[in-house]
């Protein structure tokens, strides 16, 4: 953690910061300088209890190091309760400038053995809590003409995983939000990012290591710490990220990537239209050097972090 000023006076909302990721921004923002409402509902990760005092001990951890943090207990996943996530922070520090969402849980299943509610359960944290925690801040973002938020994603959206429709499907969400915030309301002086972390969380905990690849995987990812990924939310959430917004960033270890986001690849055209045997003919041969292969995030970052 790095003391520093980037963020002083601002005030941040960090959503499931009770522990892990969440945590590590928390501190990483309160030691920049900025107020903190730690949010979480103490659940498992499959999102089952509820524990305050997780949350609290990180608002302890704030006060200890001369930072102000309030605690917010609220869930996400509901309107109003989101609604009271903000609010928590007008109450106790007067604005908000920052949200990060961070809040998720897992249910991973297979897609042909997933239920409605391992389905339901994901998207209402990950996909609908950041809508509604986001849509909850816009309205004081708006009136201030600035603010900036932060959102969580995942190569399980971005490239793909196994057993993870759920998740993948809230991640990907994620980003089009990302992008339609920022659309919507770069005329506020208002920015939105994602980024994609890699680190060692409970969020990654339920890997299943049946086969010695999968052991290797794990062990790797259990050396990156959830704490490198906290520089990155503190600086797009920082005035010096002005010109930043609706990009993907990937953080593993030290390394920073830019992701991609979709865009034409390969293009044909028919004066007299197309028919399905013409497309399988001319437009099949022509595209398929191009298609993109079926790979999961351990292909694509087949290499060690450094």
């Amino acid at each position: 953690m790095h003391k520093g000023s980037m963020l002083k006076d601002k005030v941040a909302v960090v959503t499931g910061s009770g522990r892990g990721i969440g945590r590590d921004i928390a501190l990483e923002m309160a030691a920049q300088g900025a107020k903190i409402v730690v949010n979480d509902v103490g659940a498992s990760v499959s999102g089952e209890g509820n524990d305050a005092s997780l949350g609290q001990q990180v608002v302890d951890e704030i006060k200890a190091m001369g930072g102000q943090a309030a605690l917010s207990t609220d869930s996400v996943a509901e309107w109003h309760s989101a609604h009271r996530i903000v609010q928590c922070a007008v109450d106790h520090f007067g604005r908000i400038d920052i949200v990060v969402n961070n809040a998720g849980i897992l249910r991973d299943r297979m897609f042909f053995a997933m239920s409605q509610d391992e389905w339901k359960a994901v998207i209402d944290v990950h996909l609908n809590g950041s809508f509604n925690v986001s849509r909850a801040a816009a309205p004081h973002f708006k009136s201030q003409q600035s603010g900036a938020y932060v959102h969580m994603t995942s190569t399980s959206g971005l490239i793909g995983n196994l057993g993870q429709a759920n998740y993948g499907a809230a991640k990907l969400g994620i980003v089009a939000l990302s992008r339609s915030i920022a659309g919507d309301m770069k005329r506020y002086n208002v920015r939105s990012n994602c980024i994609s972390p890699f680190a060692w969380s409970r969020m990654i905990g339920s890997i299943p290591t049946d086969t010695p690849e999968q052991q290797a995987r794990v062990e790797k990812l259990k050396k990156l710490d959830t704490a490198q990924i906290a520089p990155m939310a503190a600086f797009l959430a920082s005035d010096a990220a002005a010109e930043v917004t609706s990009q993907i960033f990937a953080v593993r270890g030290n390394e920073i990537f830019l992701m991609s986001q979709p865009r034409p690849v390969r293009g044909m055209h028919t004066a007299e239209g197309w028919t399905p045997e013409t497309i399988a003919e001319r437009v099949l041969p022509a595209m398929k050097p191009n298609f993109f292969p079926l790979e999961s995030s351990a292909v694509v970052f087949s290499w060690d972090p450094v």
